[in-house]
Parts: C-alpha cells; sequence; structure tokens
C-alpha cells in the first residue's frame, strides 16, 4: 500500500486532513476549529510522504516529526500521524486501539471544558448559576473545568485586577502579579462554584498562562481546602513554546491542590522534564498538537512511571479528535483520569459523520466502539455541501 495524496480542507472552522492511498483507503483527521489557517503547513509535508506504506506509522513519522513545534505548528504532523493511524486500522479491519495495544477499559471518562452556557455577569451569584447549569447538563460530567484568572476575562474586567495594563486579544497575551483585589475576586468565585459542585463533581480551574510563581502558590494553597481537581497552565500553557518545569516544580511542592499542564507541548522529549523532576501532578496533552496518539500514549506510560496523571486537552478537536481520543484513550494505564470532551462546533457537523454513539456521554463516559480505525466516517454526500470552491476537489 502505498500514500497517493495529502489533502487538506477547511470544513466549518476545523483543518481537515485526508490520506489517500493506492489499494482505495483513505484516513481522515481533523486539527483544532481555531485553526483555519493550517492548510498551507499541512501541504507542506505532501512530498516528504507521497508513496510511503501509511501502516508504516512510525516510518511515515521519522520523515516530518522532526519539523514540527510548539502548539500551533505542530498541528500538521498531529493530524497527519492521527490519518496514518485511521488507513493503519481499516487496512488491519481493526480499531486504531488494537494497534495501540488493546484496550484497558470499555470505557472512557470524559470531563466539561467546553459545553457552556450564558453567563450574567461576573458576581459569585453568575458564577455558581452558571456551574449550576453545567452540573445539570446531560452529560452527566464528573468533572467540570472553568477558565479563571489569565484564561478568563477577568483581568479586563475586573478594574485593578492585576498590576499590569489588560491587553483585550485573543490568545492569553496578559501576565503579571494579582493584586489582592484580584485574588479575593477569585478565590472568592472559586469556592461559590465549588459548593454547587458539592463532592458529586470536581472542579478543575483553567488559570493561564500568565500567572506569577508567588501567585500560584498563593491561589494552590487558598483553594486547598476546597479539593480543587487541578489548577492547569498557571505559569505557561496555551501557545506558550517552552515548559518551564522548574517553576512549575516549585509550586506543585508548595501545595497539595494538583498542579496540571501540556496542552502546547509538542513531542514526548517536551514532556521529559516536566515528567523526571515532577514538576506537576497531571499532565495534559493535546494528540492535535503532541504529534499525535502515539505521542500521547508514549507520555501516558512514562507519566505513570514516575506517579503522575493524564488528562488530555482537546475542547475543539472535532468529531475525528473525539475519535482519536477515545481510541487511545481506552489503551492508557491506570494513571488516566478523563478527557476534556470534545465537541462538534458548528452542530452541523454531526450531521456529516457516521459512527458517533447517540448520545455520545453517558454518565460522563463515552462506550468504546469497535468499528476499524477510528471508526467515524464521512456522509460524503452530506459534507461536500460544506466544502469552499477552492476545496471542492477535496473528497475526489
Amino acid at each position: 500500500m502505498k500514500i497517493t495524496d495529502l489533502k487538506c480542507a477547511v470544513i466549518g472552522a476545523n483543518p481537515v486532513v485526508r490520506i489517500t492511498t493506492d489499494e482505495g483507503i483513505d484516513g481522515y483527521a481533523q486539527a483544532e476549529n481555531s485553526k483555519s489557517y493550517l492548510q498551507p503547513h499541512v501541504m507542506f509535508y505532501r512530498d516528504f510522504i507521497l508513496g510511503q506504506d501509511p501502516r508504516d506509522v512510525e516510518r511515515v513519522m521519522h520523515r516530518i516529526r522532526r519539523l514540527g513545534s510548539f502548539k500551533p505548528w505542530g498541528a500538521a504532523v498531529s493530524t497527519i500521524e492521527i490519518a496514518l493511524w485511521d488507513i493503519a486500522g481499516k487496512a488491519a479491519g481493526v480499531p486504531v486501539y488494537r494497534l495501540l495495544g488493546g484496550k484497558v477499559r470499555d470505557r472512557v471518562r470524559v470531563y466539561n471544558g467546553g459545553v457552556r452556557f450564558p453567563r450574567e455577569g461576573d458576581s459569585v451569584q453568575a458564577y455558581a448559576e452558571e456551574m449550576a447549569r453545567m452540573k445539570e447538563s446531560p452529560e452527566g460530567f464528573s468533572i467540570i473545568k472553568q477558565g479563571v484568572a489569565f484564561h478568563s476575562g477577568m483581568p479586563k474586567d475586573v478594574d485593578g485586577f492585576y498590576y499590569g495594563d489588560p491587553v483585550n486579544e485573543r490568545l492569553h497575551l496578559n501576565r503579571g502579579a494579582i493584586t489582592e483585589k484580584g485574588m479575593n475576586h477569585l478565590v472568592e468565585r472559586i469556592a461559590a462554584m465549588k459548593e454547587v459542585c458539592g463532592d458529586e463533581v470536581g472542579l478543575a480551574l483553567d488559570c493561564g498562562p500568565g500567572m506569577m510563581v508567588q501567585d500560584a502558590k498563593k491561589l494552590a494553597q487558598a483553594v486547598e481546602p476546597l479539593n480543587i481537581s487541578w489548577l492547569e497552565d498557571m505559569i505557561t500553557g496555551d501557545y506558550i513554546p517552552y515548559v518551564q518545569a522548574d517553576l512549575y516544580r516549585e509550586v506543585t511542592q508548595s501545595t497539595t491542590t494538583p498542579i496540571h499542564t501540556g496542552e502546547q507541548i509538542y513531542l514526548r522529549q517536551n514532556f521529559a522534564d516536566l515528567i523526571e523532576k515532577r514538576a506537576v501532578d497531571i499532565v495534559g496533552p493535546d494528540p492535535c498538537d503532541i504529534g499525535g496518539i502515539a505521542e500521547l500514549k508514549w507520555v501516558a506510560e512514562y507519566a505513570d512511571l514516575h506517579g503522575i496523571l493524564m488528562a488530555p486537552h482537546g475542547v475543539i478537536d472535532g468529531v475525528f479528535g473525539l475519535a482519536a481520543l477515545v481510541n487511545v484513550c481506552a489503551t492508557m494505564p491506570a494513571n488516566f483520569l478523563a478527557f476534556e470532551y470534545t465537541t462538534a462546533r458548528p452542530e452541523w457537523w454531526y450531521d456529516i459523520v457516521d459512527g458517533l454513539p447517540d448520545p455520545i456521554v453517558i454518565d460522563s463516559h463515552i462506550d468504546v466502539w469497535d468499528r476499524p480505525g477510528l471508526g467515524v466516517e464521512f456522509r460524503v454526500d452530506a459534507a461536500k455541501k460544506y466544502l469552499s470552491d477552492e476545496d471542492a476537489t477535496f473528497f475526489d
């Protein structure tokens, strides 16, 4: 079997990769819907993989893996890797999880990072009411993640939240020391949300990047009585092209509150410091940024050897990203906690694919399906109407 073409189309806002072969088996994958600019990145790798046997996933990846980097520049490599696994599974007639070592669990736990409801203002009551609506959502989430501090509107919405001038732009540009007023604002809303969650639902908090070490320690210690599930990306994180494991280690050693990071990190090698220094309690790579699902599995295994939990990121990876996460998380060791539930945006995505269960999530879990490859396929005729003129030949 040989790879005959690599294509990329933006469907909705998600870049979608298609790899074709001389035996008529195609592989698909998606990148985050925040990366509609990814097409030329993907196509850069076309000449590197043409003519290769897609079933030799690692051999193909040796040709391109070194040519990516931290988020967002590893996304193209990651989606190609996932599409290769899709082909390999279909060619063998087995689900991808079989090729990754087989199932450890028959269903995988998910946490809520993307099912949201409008919040009326930024009062303590408003945060509590939004959390109550998420808790009542039919998926029955056992962990709910909420954005706070520098991963929220607090720096610009709360006058004097931190010692800096708020920047009202995307991708978390705000960074600085939090004022006493800001810290009190933050802790009060966390306490209100946790009161709603009770001990039935874990509360995780996405905090940055942007916090200083001193504030990260102060916040972690302040919420210790609340038994928070984790504090995520306080110092570095989303779109930050470095790790700073020693700073995380200082925070982690100062508190009993679990500390989490990793969604922006590319490749297993860049997790080594975090894991070997036991700088965090939980790692959260994204399969569509780390370099694919084999990288994710390797990091899970290595983290387990060091007593570190695994809670993968993936909130906007789309339906093929969801399928990838279900397959790889089914194979992870007992340090797997939950992955971030990947919702389709726009919702018409659910109308152009086959293979997803209905409902997808029951009691915060997804049953692992047994179809070959990733187990999700396009309804091509339905999907074609969402192609732009430039991408009209994507399914040809």
